[in-house]
Formats: structure tokens, C-alpha cells, sequence
């Protein structure tokens, strides 16, 4: 009996000057490890590879003085003069503190780093 189902074929990628380009386009991943490394190519360096910055102190500090603000209001029921000055004081605590302990963690992990890429060479 003849087979009835037509076999799926590609497409023919050709330009409109009769060239053909050898190399495939960026479709599906032939294998899960192609796929695993396309995926790993693309991914933007990780947070913790990048050294730690000021700013990103002063915001989680902002955040942390406002929380900290707001539940002295809330829940506490201080007055909103009190309330403020020691959200003032956990700012100027925290932004300085963070930094120093993101900073004490990334030097760690780099140091890492550096361990396991002289031991694999």
C-alpha cells in the first residue's frame, strides 16, 4: 500500500541571488545540550559575579530606613517626627554597612573563583 502522509520537509533557505546559506539560522536546538548551551551563551553575567556598588547599597538602605520608618509608625504608634529620625539613623547605618558586607562577600566568592579556576587548569 502507498503511504498517503506526505514526508515534513524544510524549508529551502535560498536568497533571491540563487545563494544558499550554509550556515543554519537559529531555529530549534538539534539536542538538549545545544539547547543548554544556547541558553547559558545568552544568560547576562549573574548578579553575584558583579562587584557590589554604592548605589545598589543606598537603594536597599532606602528601603530598609523606610520599612523600618513605617513600622515605627504602625505598629509601635511612635510620633512621626521620632518615627523619621530613626529611619534617618538606619539610613546612614545601613547604606555604609551593606556596602562593606556585600563587598566582604563578593572579595570572598572571587577569591573562590580564582581557587577553582587554577585547580581545574
Amino acid at each position: 500500500m502507498a503511504q498517503t502522509r506526505k514526508k515534513r520537509q524544510r524549508k529551502h533557505r535560498g536568497t533571491q541571488g540563487g545563494r544558499i546559506d550554509t550556515k543554519p539560522r537559529g531555529g530549534r536546538p538539534r539536542s538538549r545540550a545545544e539547547a543548554s548551551a544556547r541558553a547559558r551563551a545568552k544568560r547576562p553575567a549573574q548578579k553575584a559575579d558583579l562587584p557590589p556598588t554604592w548605589r545598589s547599597s543606598a537603594i536597599r538602605g532606602l528601603i530598609a530606613g523606610a520599612i523600618f520608618a513605617f513600622l515605627l509608625l504602625v505598629l509601635f504608634k511612635r510620633p512621626i517626627g521620632a518615627a523619621l529620625a530613626f529611619g534617618a539613623f538606619m539610613l546612614v547605618f545601613y547604606i555604609p554597612a551593606g556596602y562593606f558586607i556585600d563587598m566582604t562577600l563578593w572579595r570572598r566568592r572571587e577569591r573562590q573563583r580564582i581557587r577553582e579556576r587554577e585547580a581545574s587548569k
